[in-house]
């Protein structure tokens, strides 16, 4: 079985080194390739007495990945991790096989599979039904739905009776947690499985501390999983059912975090166990998925995944998604930050975007993300990449560390502080127009900052900085009042320096060009860079005084490799200067905003690249000011950089949740939606539950019909809580660990301006 995979290796000492893997006898206790040492115990104890061979044996477990780095048994038996994607500088899709699920095709070679999950309870057969029509309708290829105990199974039978009845051949996805007996029925009647390695064979949902020495006792457990998933695989092989092996940040085995930690290797380690038994079964037939809540840990886990294939020769497709990313903008923003980085580098085969809303209104932004995923292989793209200069990819992808820019400074003679040009977690800067200087209430609120007696203040999500592209004239009195006001609470205005040198405005930050930099002698300023600068060129930044960059390639050559191969000049010219992403979208819908700015700048985010965003529309009045700000925060709360307001981690339901989780999640947004720097995780059940929540600081999760179960971190602490108290306890809770405050009341529209003329004298 292995002949076909073998012909995959990269290279043949590599092949030379798996074959004594192959060629041993299964009656070995011992698998040994250079030093290499996989024990297994030669046989077990059946219930009965009697010892029997160990299951273990029949299966080639693919070399452990512990020990120092270039040196485990894995990196000596098939070389040290290389590639995660087919080509760093072209957008090229990752060549896998074909994986079938009845009609539909996973795969390099097909389109994206568009995929949702139903919300419906499984055993109301007529109520399935019509919510599954209503998703094929949309224009979903496939559906999932969740299959909890035998009553489910059955129905499932009936579920696809009566879509065939009405016309309806879409395939269907059987999501399965702890019930293998149960998996084994419903492959009778859907065309997929999903299997969960974290809780499939180990079904104690704990987070007990369990100890590990060494690979051997690790791998003891291993019997018992080839043991209870053998079955499912044969099965699935004959009857030619698909399986996907979809791992869960959240719902990590007991035993995987003892080993590896909660990691994305640990992810990618607990998927390859079960891969290694679909292949000793000769069953291929099977896709991945590596899914988290934080879109840093799901894009490292993927990467890690698909890194771990090429150098293992396998070439299985993946399943994109971001688990729990929530509702409305927050959960389109964080499925395009994850979904689109991966997409960026030609990952995916097939992608769901989770969001706390009814399944068929995911379609738009789960098509969309497909859509922009292949507008970047296009020939147009292709041009775009080929424009930019050559340069070494210098990223770290296996490790994330966010790069540290240098932040502004204040200088000898500054009349004005000049430190609150950027915050150090992340910057938002916002483009202002001299029409809006002159409501200056209006702009105040659009920016984010308090207003007391009229005058503004900076507030925790206050636009940091702003773009001016024209100068007030010198008699415009409410528009220069405006910004002088802003400027003293250190919100300052970046005006490109021709302007300036017409009109000149006190306290204003010139913008120059690199090439209009190098006479500049101004205490500050801050320089635009396109990307595709020679190194000489961007080594005359460290001779000029400057801020900060703008990162705003042309539209002429690739965002994405541009800006990879500014930030990888500047490392190796020792530049630590930080760079803001300046973004110029098109005219079109805020929902189309979110994904865009998502799946261009997220990507870089999540790899440490960048300090802040600046969104300056084509058309200045395309958005609303304060709706760009907004997602603008979004984006960097998305990307694990700056938190403004509370964090939800909200599941997008499924038949097993205890309560309606779209009213439950807008109540507790509602009433705790103005905690910056708090996370909580609203769960409907207990499947993903403790493991997401040890990313949160309170956990909300559906116990029982009726109760909740209230959570701090990854222990509960107040159980069986009926549902009409339980938002009231949580509050409580929160409270209890000193992190609740009231909302503050908002100022009454129409500020005394008379006041705010005489704090100004």
């Amino acid at each position: 079985r292995g002949a076909r995979d073998l012909t995959m290796m990269a290279t043949v000492p590599r092949l030379l080194l798996s074959l004594p893997l192959l060629l041993l006898p299964r009656s070995s206790t011992a698998l040994t390739v250079s030093g290499l040492r996989a024990s297994a115990p030669a046989s077990v104890t059946a219930r009965g007495g009697a010892r029997s061979p160990s299951p273990s044996l029949s299966v080639i477990w693919t070399p452990s990945a512990r020990g120092e780095e270039g040196n485990t048994p894995r990196d000596e038996a098939f070389g040290t991790l290389d590639a995660y994607c087919e080509n760093l500088y072209k957008v090229t899709r990752r060549k896998t096989r074909t994986v079938t699920a009845g009609k539909l095709k996973f795969g390099s070679e097909h389109p994206i599979v568009r995929q949702t999950m139903a919300t419906t309870l499984t055993a109301d057969v007529a109520a399935s039904v019509e919510q599954i029509i209503k998703c094929a309708d949309e224009g979903f290829d496939l559906v999932r739905l969740t299959v909890v105990g035998m009553k489910d199974a059955k129905a499932c039978h009936g579920i696809k009776e009566g879509l065939l009845k009405k016309g309806y051949d879409i395939p269907l996805c059987a999501d399965m947690h702890f019930q293998p007996k149960v998996a084994l029925e419903v492959a009778d009647a859907f065309e997929k499985i999903r299997i969960n390695p974290g809780n499939f064979a180990d079904g104690r949902k704990t987070f007990e501390e369990m100890v590990y020495e060494t690979d051997e006792q690790y791998f003891a457990e291993r019997d018992y999983f080839v043991e209870v998933f053998t079955p499912l695989v044969e099965k699935c092989k004959r009857l030619e059912r698909a399986m996907r092996i979809g791992t869960n940040h959240g719902s990590l085995s007991a035993r995987v975090l003892s080993f590896y930690g909660d990691t994305p290797r640990g992810m990618v380690e607990s998927a390859i166990e079960f891969a290694d038994i679909c292949r000793a079964e000769d069953y291929h037939n099977f896709v991945f998925s590596m899914k988290a809540s934080n879109p840093l840990v799901m894009v490292q886990a993927y990467r890690l995944l698909a890194a771990e294939q090429y150098r293992l020769g396998w070439d299985y497709p993946l399943h994109l998604g971001v688990t729990e990313a929530g509702e409305g903008e927050d959960g389109r923003m964080k499925s395009a930050i994850g979904i689109g980085a991966l997409l960026a580098d030609g990952l995916g085969d097939t992608i769901r975007v989770s969001l706390t809303e009814d399944p068929e209104h995911e379609y738009k932004p789960c098509n969309r993300l497909a859509e922009i995923g292949g507008m970047r292989m296009t020939p147009e793209a292709a041009e775009a990449q080929a424009a930019v200069p050559a340069y070494k990819d210098s990223r770290d992808i296996f490790s994330f560390a966010r790069r540290a820019g240098r932040l502004p400074e204040q200088k000898e003679g500054d009349e004005l502080d000049y430190r609150g040009l950027l915050n150090r977690d992340g910057s938002v800067l916002s483009a202002v127009t001299v029409e809006m200087l002159r409501e200056p209430q209006t702009l105040y609120k659009q920016l984010g900052a308090k207003t007391v007696v009229g005058l503004p203040f900076k507030d925790i999500s206050t636009s940091d900085s702003l773009l001016l592209r024209t100068v007030p004239a010198e008699d415009d009195a409410v528009a220069r009042q405006t910004l002088k006001r802003l400027a003293d609470v250190a919100v300052h205005a970046i005006v490109p320096a021709a302007a300036l040198a017409e009109t000149p405005l006190p306290g204003a930050v010139p913008l120059y060009t690199l090439p209009e930099a190098k006479g500049a002698t101004d205490a500050h300023c801050v320089i635009s860079v396109r990307g595709d600068e020679t190194k000489d060129e961007l080594a005359a930044l460290a001779g000029i005084s400057h801020d900060f960059l703008l990162l705003d390639p042309p539209a002429e050559i690739s965002r994405l490799h541009a800006s990879r191969r500014l930030f990888a000049m500047l490392k190796e010219l020792d530049i630590d200067s930080a760079v803001v992403h300046h973004f110029r979208p098109e005219t079109y819908p805020m929902t189309e905003l979110a994904l865009q700015m998502g799946a261009q700048i997220g990507g870089l985010l999540c790899d440490g690249l960048g300090d802040g965003v600046l969104v300056e529309p084509v058309e200045p009045t395309a958005f609303a000011l304060d709706s760009v700000r907004l997602a603008s925060f979004g984006l960097l709360q998305g990307s694990r950089m700056r938190n403004t307001k509370t964090e939800f981690v909200s599941c997008p339901s499924c038949g097993r949740t205890l309560f309606d989780l779209q009213e439950v999640t807008a109540q507790i947004s509602a009433r705790t939606g103005h905690l910056p720097g708090v996370s909580i995780a609203i769960m409907g059940c207990i499947v993903n539950g403790p493991g997401e929540m040890a990313d949160a600081d309170f956990g909300y999760v559906g116990g029982a019909p009726g109760k909740v179960d209230l959570y701090v971190g990854k222990e509960v602490v107040r159980r069986a809580i009926p549902n009409e108290q339980a938002c009231d306890e949580l509050i409580e809770l929160i409270k209890s660990y000193g992190k609740w405050k009231d909302p503050e009341p908002e100022e009454e529209e129409g500020a005394d301006e008379a006041k705010a003329e005489a704090v100004a004298a």
